[in-house]
This record gives structure tokens, C-alpha cells and sequence, in this order.
């Protein structure tokens, strides 16, 4: 398979934690960086960027917490699961405020709410340029939604696998910690995995590298770096997918 690079993407897959929903706030959705997200996806797809989003739901939930402690982690999974369509109605909210029109599959069927997960759907409302926001996981116990971002981007043939986060790309070391710390321009998914960079876990680089997929880290917080991510600028930090 010909590796891919994410100069001129067309399709690309945005993962969004829930800790970026939960802006100043200690849980739950700030209103100001729900709109923050929705008009930085907005400029994005602007740009004519088929555009998919997988949401986490930390701010609300997550399974492997000490508040989980006690709860069966299967049942604790779920519960992250359904935190997860929580932010995915509250992302579909802004963005159609604003005019984009956006569909939400959930991997966990819930059909008052939102779509089953159903790969050529996915792919057809992304033609028609829908945003599609994939909530639920990947359905099952045990797997992160970096995974699930991975595993979806494969899914629908995204050209790149975006991750915004609070920092401005990889770096050495944790620069909360270490001022010494070194933002790394370029490394491949095994160099982040030998390295123990904890970007993503080891299932989804795997995924990655065995499809030859991209993944571009940056500060989704700055003002404009979704459209600069889309557009080939280089924003963050490149993980080759080799």
C-alpha cells in the first residue's frame, strides 16, 4: 500500500478528547470551547475538506478513572461509551448553529439520537459534505478512542489522522514537567511507540503503521491550526505511519 502524506488532503479524521469539550470547567461542556471547536471545524471545512470527527467523553466519564473504581470496567467502558454521544449531539448542536451540516453515528445504537455506525453511509454523507461525528467507541470494552479514531480513519480511507490537544505537537519529554522537554518535528508511529510518547496507545499507532496512515499532533487551541492541519501546513508534530 502507498503510504499517504496530508498535503492536500481530501478526507481527513479529527480526534477530539473530552477534555477539550470541558474547556475552564473541572467536567462536563464549557459552551465557550464547544464554539470554539465548532468554528475552528468550520474554517476546516471551508477549505472543502471532507471532514470526520471522533469525540472522546473524559470530561463526562471515563472508564479507567479513580471515580470508576468499584464499577465493573466493562460496565465502566459503556458508561464512557454513552459519555461520548453526550459530546457528539453537543458538537452536532454548534455546528449546525453555524450552518455546517453534520450527521452523528454511534458505534452503541441509539436511534432516536443518532445513526448506526454503517461504513458506506459514513462515506457518502462525507461526499456530500456532511460532517459525520463518530461517537460510541468502537462499540466494545477494553479500546480507547484513539483507537476507534484509528480504526475509522482506515474505515472511510481518511488521507490523515488528526489529534488536537493542548500542546503544539510531540515532544521528548512531558513539557508540563520538563522545560527542557524538545517538540519533535517529524518521527515515525514506532519511534513514538519505542519511545514511549504517550500520544496515542499502541493499538492505534499499530493501526496506523499496518495501513501506512499519517498522524499530524497539534494545539487545537490556536486559532486557525485545523485549517492550517488540513491544508498540508506543518503545524505540530508528523507521525509517519510507516
Amino acid at each position: 500500500m502507498t503510504p499517504k502524506s496530508n498535503h492536500n488532503a481530501k478526507r481527513v479524521l479529527l480526534k477530539i478528547s473530552g477534555e477539550a469539550f470541558r474547556g475552564k470547567e473541572r467536567y462536563g461542556i464549557d459552551v465557550d470551547a464547544l464554539q470554539h471547536i465548532a468554528k475552528e471545524v468550520a474554517g476546516a471545512v471551508s477549505a472543502h475538506i471532507q471532514m470526520a470527527i471522533v469525540v472522546g467523553g473524559g470530561n463526562i466519564w471515563r472508564g479507567t478513572s479513580e471515580n470508576a473504581r468499584g464499577i465493573d470496567r466493562v460496565t465502566a467502558d459503556y458508561m464512557g461509551m454513552l459519555a461520548t454521544v453526550i459530546n457528539a449531539l453537543a458538537l452536532q448542536d454548534a455546528l449546525e448553529k453555524i450552518g455546517i451540516p453534520t450527521r452523528v453515528q454511534s458505534a452503541i445504537e441509539i436511534a432516536k439520537l443518532s445513526e448506526p455506525f454503517i461504513r458506506r453511509r459514513a462515506i457518502r454523507h462525507l461526499e456530500k459534505g456532511r460532517v459525520v461525528i463518530f461517537a460510541g467507541g468502537t462499540g466494545n470494552p477494553y479500546f480507547s478512542t484513539d483507537t476507534t479514531a484509528a480504526l475509522r480513519a482506515v474505515e472511510i480511507s481518511a488521507d490523515v489522522l488528526l489529534k488536537g490537544t493542548q500542546v503544539d505537537g510531540v515532544y521528548s519529554d512531558d513539557p508540563k514537567t520538563n522545560p527542557k522537554a524538545k517538540r519533535l518535528a517529524e518521527l515515525t508511529a514506532m519511534e513514538a511507540i519505542k519511545r514511549r510518547l504517550r500520544v496515542m496507545d499502541t493499538t492505534a499507532f499499530s493501526l496506523c503503521m499496518e495501513n501506512h496512515l499519517p498522524i499530524r499532533v497539534f494545539n487545537l487551541y490556536k486559532d486557525g491550526n485545523i485549517r492550517r492541519a488540513v491544508t498540508g501546513d506543518a503545524v505540530g508534530t508528523l507521525i509517519k505511519g510507516d
